[in-house]
This record gives structure tokens, C-alpha cells and sequence, in this order.
């Protein structure tokens, strides 16, 4: 019998809204998966969203200051810094970067953050920028 993780994810929509919960079919290849929050189910629209925060636990640790940059030890994929419209800013690492499809993976930047890695909706973001692991990047963006 194969037996389904649930993965504890934060919704953040485009419009603001945010939604937790644990999901078992979220698929970077499908408009629509299920969230579930204390025995409701709600419909999920990927093309609503801004991202999906697959998080360690809910509460995280709120003392907790996230680090900016690139912290983790990583020997496969790109640097990657995602400005979102609202004008945050992550960093990270992605493995399977494409401009194509709904959006793609990020894995956090801070191996102490609350975060395990995060999908990023393409239409959620301003600029997407890329560079070799032992590359930087030329100019961080500015606050508006």
C-alpha cells in the first residue's frame, strides 16, 4: 500500500490572503490541489496564488530573524533571487529552474528558516534572477 505524506504548507495568495494547512496531491503540473485545516478541505488555485510555503511546522519560531542571502552548503543547481510584485524578496536555490508552466521550486537560502523549500507562481513575480553557485549577483534590488 503506498501510503501519502502530508506536507504542512502557507498559501499565500496574490491578493494578500493566506491559507494553512497540510496537502497530499499539490503537483507542480496542475492548476488545482486540496488544502485541509481542521476537517475542511478548500479547493486551491495555483494561478491565484503569489506562493506555496512548504514549512517546517506552523508556528515557526517568531524570534526568528530569516537571513537574506545564501547560507546553505549547496553543490547542485543555480542561485536564485525571486522579487515578487509586492516587492519581497527570497532567496535560495533552485534545481529545476524553467520560465515555462505554472512556476518552480525554491529551496531556502537560510537552512534555519522555518521554510523546507517554497513554489514560486511565475505571475506573482517582478524579476527572477539566476547565477552559477559560486557566482553573486550584481545588484540587489532596492525597496520602493
Amino acid at each position: 500500500m503506498i501510503s501519502r505524506v502530508e506536507n504542512r504548507v502557507v498559501a499565500r495568495f496574490a491578493d494578500g490572503l493566506t491559507l494553512r494547512g497540510t496537502t497530499i496531491d499539490f503537483s507542480p503540473m496542475r492548476r488545482m490541489f486540496r488544502i485541509s485545516d481542521n476537517g475542511a478541505t478548500y479547493e486551491v488555485d495555483v494561478t491565484k496564488l503569489k506562493a506555496l510555503f512548504f514549512v517546517r511546522d506552523f508556528d515557526g519560531n517568531p524570534a526568528y530573524s530569516e537571513k537574506k542571502g545564501f547560507f546553505s552548503r549547496q553543490n547542485h543547481g543555480k542561485k536564485c533571487m525571486v522579487e515578487f510584485k509586492d516587492g519581497e524578496v527570497l532567496f535560495g536555490y533552485t534545481l529545476t529552474y524553467t520560465s515555462q508552466g505554472l512556476g518552480f521550486f525554491v529551496f531556502p537560502g537560510d537552512p534555519e528558516c522555518n521554510n523546507e523549500k517554497v513554489f514560486v507562481v511565475h505571475a506573482s513575480t517582478a524579476s527572477v534572477k539566476l547565477t552559477a553557485l559560486s557566482g553573486s549577483f550584481p545588484q540587489m534590488p532596492h525597496p520602493a
